[in-house]
């Protein structure tokens, strides 16, 4: 009992509600290279003594402590930050002491009485000769000199020779610690490449990648697109498993379950004779072949991303080396997966509660550490819903111990928690219901969850208006202008987004059946020859807008999205701001029809005058209008373009200016 009450009765600060902090710690923070980290907490102490408090933070391994200078806010909140500029995790925390020479300070400028003063003086010139004894050199002499000042001073003379900052910081750098409070624990933040919080994702199958429909393509094939993909302004090139297909249950085209001895099945079926997880598709290439992908793709400034899929089909390797690894039926054969009322016996899952089951989890790290060894930085986890949390928090945090530029995207379209628990547990980014949000209020509700809410410090949406797995009913009906309003959507509502390339460009749009969201013709299935050519493709449009992404600071961060009064509930009005970048997105979210409607801006956070003219540019058709005030009309035809982003000149240079947009 005396040696608790020796440590802990003299702590006076109290730290409280330490901001950003998810579950009270158990999990990491998210940034990436060069962003900020503001830190605040509630810190105070009894009575009216002055506080010093500092914002302590270091990367992991690294045995120092680098101290920032807490200010306060008001009501005894503070706040500091840090810049991050290495990968992996960093450290950080919160301490505090009452301060004898602040607290002397803050009490001398409000005394009035010159005696009172005079004795006031005594004190802090003990405090100062006690701070130069544990001083030398320079600094002993500084405050030693300081200490003489003071003493020859008359006490107004003395009350204000006390307030002078470069006494304070003097003091401030060699401040008696005494009795300090440390937060109760140390906070970590995770920091990953820009990709992680910027970027744009183009999805193709490599097999689909050859000069007509019956001949199956190759990572020959896909290198031979990399221009034009590079082109549209995709910096990362996702592809499908890309390993043998099982023969077992193989689908066939439409996702029926008998196939023809030439149908080529999913690739999600992962697993053949020619080998598994971490082999290749022998119709594919070589893997030689793939690191020349590899390696072409990073001189064209985009990164492979590759699908990890943990399931086999009935003929990989593992079923028959390691049965222990899958759950068995009563009858002795092994489990196929299932989602009641459908069936898929093409695959096979993993039982990761099975008596080897480290045995299975150090294999699967196996299969990410193989492709990690052939260039790939980046992995999209189809399905991590499926598996154990544990799994996945063992399995990140021991890739990104190592490799700390892996970048994860978990493809878990359920429920908003095991969503969230997924991005806690280390997925760097995550996908999102944005595929079925479409009305004004859908959008704004959706996605101010995610730019405002706590779990941003956690959660980086990926947006996707489609996937091979889901065309949504709104592309469906939509025709072009519905292509255009939701890529265009994703691309400013979100940093990072992606498509499923070729079907999207050419606004592949029918369904197998109605009221469905599976792909006729899916190329889940079958292979596909797409015209890449064809004069309706949305190409220019998506390079216009992956070229107003890079151009624009605005766009390239989710935290800054705010939406704006539009009194069209059919149409969307949002802005996007940095110090030097001021973005305003009105859409027209009626693919069919014309509308219009009246906006108003908050010119004051937007950093525009409200007493002159300014410049409403849109990039992406060139046009200019010229504005003023808080209230303007916006039109838009879906059949020219649902949206305008308009970049605000938030000053007309000279009277021509006003000339030019007249």
């Amino acid at each position: 009992m005396t040696d608790t009450l020796s440590r802990t009765s003299r702590s006076r600060a109290m730290i409280e509600r330490v901001r950003p902090e998810v579950d009270g710690g158990s999990f990491p923070i998210k940034r990436t290279e060069g962003e900020e980290v503001i830190v605040e907490a509630d810190v105070f102490t009894d009575g009216h003594d002055q506080l010093r408090c500092l914002l302590l933070h270091r990367p992991a391994g690294t045995p120092a402590w680098e101290e920032v200078a807490m200010v306060p806010l008001g009501n005894d909140r503070w706040q500091g930050h840090f810049n991050v500029t290495t990968l992996g995790r960093h450290g950080y925390t919160v301490i505090a002491w009452v301060d004898r020479f602040l607290t002397w300070r803050h009490d001398l400028a409000r005394r009035q009485e010159p005696a009172d003063i005079s004795v006031a003086l005594l004190v802090g010139i003990t405090l100062i000769k006690a701070t130069a004894q544990r001083t030398d050199g320079a600094t002993a002499l500084a405050l030693k000199d300081w200490a003489a000042k003071l003493q020859a001073a008359t006490p107004e003379a003395g009350r204000l020779l006390a307030q002078n900052e470069s006494l304070a910081a003097l003091m401030a750098a060699h401040a008696e610690r005494l009795f300090v409070t440390e937060y109760h624990r140390v906070l970590e933040v995770t920091v990953d490449p820009i990709r992680g919080r910027f970027s744009a994702w183009y999805e193709l199958f490599p097999r689909s990648c050859s000069t007509d429909e019956a001949t199956h393509g190759n990572f020959a094939g896909v290198i031979e697109r990399l221009p034009d993909i590079a082109a549209m302004g995709f910096d990362v090139l996702y592809l499908p498993p890309i390993h043998p297909i099982g023969r077992a249950f193989r689908k066939g085209p439409n996702n029926s379950l008998t196939a023809g001895p030439d149908d080529h099945g999913s690739p999600w079926a992962i697993g053949a004779s020619e080998g598994g997880h971490h082999d290749i598709h022998p119709q594919l290439g070589s893997a030689a072949d793939f690191r020349r992908l590899v390696k072409e793709s990073r001189a064209q400034g985009m990164e492979v991303a590759l699908d990890i899929a943990f399931q086999c089909s009935p003929d990989h390797p593992y079923v028959k080396q390691h049965p222990e690894w899958f759950r068995h039926r009563p009858d002795g054969s092994i489990q196929y997966a299932e989602n009641p009322p459908k069936k898929y016996q093409d695959i096979y899952p993993f039982d990761f509660e099975c008596e080897d089951w480290q045995a299975l989890w150090n294999e699967l790290k196996d299969v990410v550490d193989h492709w990690i060894g052939e260039g790939v930085r980046i992995f999209r986890v189809d399905n991590p819903h499926t598996k154990p949390f544990p799994f996945w928090e063992w399995l990140i945090g021991a890739i990104k111990a190592e490799h700390p530029e892996i970048i994860f995207l978990a493809e878990a379209f359920t429920r908003p928690r095991i969503m969230h628990r997924l991005a806690k547990l280390g997925f760097t980014q995550s996908y999102t219901y944005f595929t079925w949000r479409n009305t004004q209020q859908e959008l704004m509700e959706y996605f101010t969850e995610l730019a405002r809410h706590d779990s941003r410090e956690y959660f980086r949406p990926n947006l996707w208006p489609n996937t091979p797995d889901i065309l949504p009913e709104f592309l469906q009906y939509g025709g072009r202008p519905a292509f255009l309003l939701r890529v265009a959507l994703a691309a400013t509502l979100g940093a990072s987004y992606g498509i499923y390339g070729p079907a999207y460009e050419l606004m592949e749009h029918e369904p197998r059946d109605p009221g469905g969201e599976e792909y006729l013709d899916s190329e889940k299935y079958q292979l596909r020859h797409w015209d890449i050519d064809r004069p309706d493709s949305l190409r220019g449009f998506i390079t216009r807008l992956n070229r107003i992404r890079r151009e624009n600071p605005a766009l390239q961060s989710d935290w800054n999205l705010r939406f704006h009064t539009i009194d069209n509930p059919l149409m969307l009005c949002y802005s996007k701001t940095t110090e030097d970048d001021t973005l305003v997105m009105v859409a027209n979210l009626d693919p069919h029809n014309v509308q219009a409607g009246w906006i108003e801006l908050p010119l004051d956070k937007l950093g525009v005058p409200a007493d002159a003219p300014y410049q409403a540019h849109d990039l992406l058709s060139g046009a200019r209008f010229l504005w003023q005030g808080e209230r303007n009309f916006v039109r838009l035809d879906p059949q020219s373009s649902p949206v305008h982003i308009l970049r605000l000149r938030r000053r007309l240079r000279s009277e021509r200016d006003f000339d030019y947009f007249l």
